[in-house]
């Protein structure tokens, strides 16, 4: 199984769901990053999507690769404020320069744990992977 953020990144857009007291909420997404062997996500403290993480820290992630195979990542995200994070995560997606900096106070990242990843297809059984 390829590495989670490989994967991700080659689905271009991938789904991230939260959920606000009993409403899910599903987005898509299209920045994340491998940083000190963790899965980070990039928002802005401005959004719900951040409003919703402080409030429940529970996430599923879903990406539809081009080769017809999709992966799902359930766990939980914790955030990670320090600037050396913001900068890998700007580094390994420079679009997101455009909106944000490392320390303009609304950029947020965080990274996935107690998280597992795991890859289907219509053709195989289903491989799992803990995070």
């Amino acid at each position: 199984m390829k590495q989670p953020v490989e994967y991700l990144r080659e689905c271009n857009v991938f789904f991230l769901a939260t959920c606000e007291r009993d409403q899910p909420h599903v987005r898509p997404f299209g920045a994340v990053a491998l940083y000190q062997n963790h899965v980070y996500l990039v928002t802005s403290n401005q959004k719900k999507v951040y409003r919703q993480l402080q409030a429940n820290n529970r996430v599923e992630l879903c990406g539809m690769h081009p080769d017809g195979t999709w992966m799902r990542i359930r766990g939980k995200v914790l955030w990670d404020d320090s600037k050396e994070a913001k900068i890998a995560m700007l580094e390994q997606n420079p679009d997101l320069k455009r909106l944000y900096q490392a320390d303009d106070g609304k950029m947020e990242v965080c990274h996935l744990v107690e998280a597992e990843a795991t890859l289907y297809s219509f053709t195989a059984d289903p491989i799992s992977v803990a995070l």
